[in-house]
């Protein structure tokens, strides 16, 4: 196997170019804070950027825990790729990586500065000291999961290479726990308000309230009832307030709905007014329950 290592200090750019130099190499699988990267995919490991502090991020990268370098070490035996790019500070870095994992130590080594110049990685180190951002060279819909409750915004950018047909390459900005700008935090109650106003905004509801929120670490369940026009068809107007509920919910809050369930609990005429619906339904209400849509 062979282990190309990047090497650069922190916040100069190495994730955000880790994809272009993996693929200049030919390398399939990246090592980056934590988590092992197969062509976008995360594959094992846990992100350090998830960490409370920055000392806990930097043994959450270097692989200390014994549980966690284990189950990245397994997948990399199920994968036997052919090239690895390890991340890291420093060369010493890169090789308590590679020794955490049984790797070999790197044939090559590329440092940032052969790769970025001296204004851009200026600009990463003021992004990452004002913005609190980090790049995961991973795409979004990989990221959020892990990240939810986190700042998580897409990246998309094109490889400069004449040899290739400009392939798109994806990538995540995320703001991490540690970042001197803090974790901001949700109340449930805003959760479900904003569920029931996406929900208001769908052709045949006439009325959204009591959005119930559960919320964990892996994401929230939320659930509205709704009173719908009618006559309607129920199972597409229901259908769509939960894919427009679930995807303004995401991108407002960047939480990962693991399950957004919405609930008919009556029918009215057209004219029916919007405001004050409250109680239970006098009618029996149809459910579109524990339906995951799709990422959108």
């Amino acid at each position: 196997m062979e282990v190309v290592g990047l090497v650069g200090p922190a916040g100069t750019g190495k994730s955000h170019r880790a994809s272009f130099v993996a693929a200049a190499h030919h390398l399939s699988h990246i090592i980056d804070d934590g988590l092992l990267i197969r062509e976008g995919h995360i594959v094992a490991g846990l992100s350090a950027k998830r960490e409370a502090n920055a000392m806990a991020a930097v043994r959450r990268a270097i692989f200390s825990d014994r549980d966690h370098a284990a189950a990245v070490r397994a997948a990399l035996a199920a994968e036997r790729p052919e090239g690895v790019l390890v991340l890291g500070t420093s060369l010493e870095m890169i090789h308590r990586i590679v020794d955490a994992l049984d790797l070999p130590r790197p044939e090559r080594v590329v440092l940032i500065e052969e790769i970025a110049s001296p204004d851009e990685m200026r600009r990463a180190r003021r992004i990452r000291r004002t913005e609190g951002k980090h790049v995961i060279p991973a795409p979004t819909v990989e990221v959020r999961p892990s990240f939810s409750g986190f700042m998580v915004d897409p990246l998309r950018l094109f490889a400069r290479d004449a040899r290739a047909s400009s392939p798109l390459i994806e990538k995540s900005v995320v703001r991490p726990t540690f970042s001197a700008l803090g974790r901001f935090f949700i109340d449930d109650a805003v959760v479900g308000a904003i569920a029931e106003q996406a929900c208001r905004e769908v052709d045949g509801v006439l009325a959204a309230w009591r959005g119930r929120v559960q919320m964990d670490d892996r994401g929230a369940r939320i659930a509205v009832d709704l009173a719908l026009v009618l006559g309607c068809r129920l199972p597409d107007v229901l259908r769509a307030a939960q894919l427009r509920a679930k995807s303004v919910v995401e991108e407002m809050t960047s939480l990962h709905v693991l399950a957004l369930d919405v609930v008919a609990r009556r029918v009215e005429p057209q004219a029916a007014a919007r405001q004050g619906v409250s109680g239970p339904a006098s009618l029996p209400g149809a459910t579109q329950g524990e339906e995951q849509p799709s990422n959108k």
